[in-house]
């Protein structure tokens, strides 16, 4: 299969504490794929403010056969939003990527040619966290490589990052899409993925940077994080996925963590959660 005869969807959703500019870098980079992208699904979740929706309507304008924007008056979160454009989208391959991150150029073609090499469902890659400007590099994310280690590393925390997949459509819905479930629609995604036997693969290479807001450690913690992730452990549990013993090295550590104060839960992320970037 040569590179012009590769079809895929990128799907994002958007909504309204997004940023403009950032959603316009973005976009960007998935149009500057050195394999161009089929389509581009943005799901609208929710009214958006007139900055961004002008931004959106401008790419119609000027690409109005990639573009398919799906408008929704409610948002909804996340999980539901993504449901929905799943469905959306026509390409069994889809690529996820998120309103505020970065994609490098050859990340599409790289992921191409690993799902060529193995008979895989998804295949995710190694990022890089940035702060305000790209070249403020916060921290390295190295993750588990072939399906034996993810499976494993999937037992104590997520196996991927989500803006970094390129997934095929028919895993995603015959694992039962997207859920509503407030920040781990991906992680639970993932595990019901692997138990259905999706066959997976990290790229040792960061290939995407995702940005690192102020509130991004902050919203890791507290208790409606902390339910949110005993409601998705339980479920493990419940399910013969998680061990007692997965389930009790898995879990404490993180409540603890969601009760830290937020300066505490910062430092643990970037010291001992995340390779940290040293500047010599």
């Amino acid at each position: 299969m040569d590179n012009n005869t590769k079809k895929y969807s990128v799907l994002m959703s958007v909504y309204y504490k997004d940023k403009p500019d950032w959603l316009k870098y973005s976009i960007d980079s998935m149009l500057n794929q050195t394999i161009y992208p089929s389509e581009i699904v943005i799901v609208e979740d929710g009214k958006l403010t007139k900055e961004l929706e002008d931004i959106i309507l401008k790419y119609e304008k000027e690409y109005p056969q990639l573009f398919h924007i799906v408008r929704r008056e409610k948002n909804s979160g996340l999980g539901v939003a993504l449901s929905i454009g799943i469905k959306e989208c026509k390409y069994e391959y889809i690529a996820r990527m998120d309103s505020d991150d970065y994609s490098c150029s050859e990340r599409i073609e790289k992921q191409f040619e690993i799902f060529e090499r193995y008979n895989l469902g998804l295949v995710g890659t190694n990022v890089e966290e940035f702060g305000h400007d790209i070249k403020d590099i916060k921290s390295h994310v190295i993750l588990p490589e072939k399906q034996e280690e993810i499976y494993k590393f999937s037992k104590k925390r997520c196996p991927f990052r989500h803006p970094s997949l390129l997934y095929k459509k028919s895993e995603v819905l015959s694992a039962g899409n997207y859920r509503e479930f407030y920040l781990c629609e991906d992680y639970d995604l993932y595990v019901r993925m692997l138990r259905n036997g999706c066959k997976c693969y990290n790229i040792q290479e960061p290939l995407v940077y995702m940005r690192i807001g102020k509130d991004f450690y902050k919203r890791r913690g507290g208790i409606k994080y902390m339910k949110t992730i005993l409601k998705f452990k339980n479920e493990q549990l419940k399910s013969g996925y998680f061990s007692l013993g997965d389930y009790l090295k898995s879990t404490i550590p993180h409540i603890i963590v969601c009760l830290m104060p937020n300066l505490l839960r910062d430092y643990v992320y970037r010291n001992f959660l995340r390779k940290r970037n040293r500047r010599k």
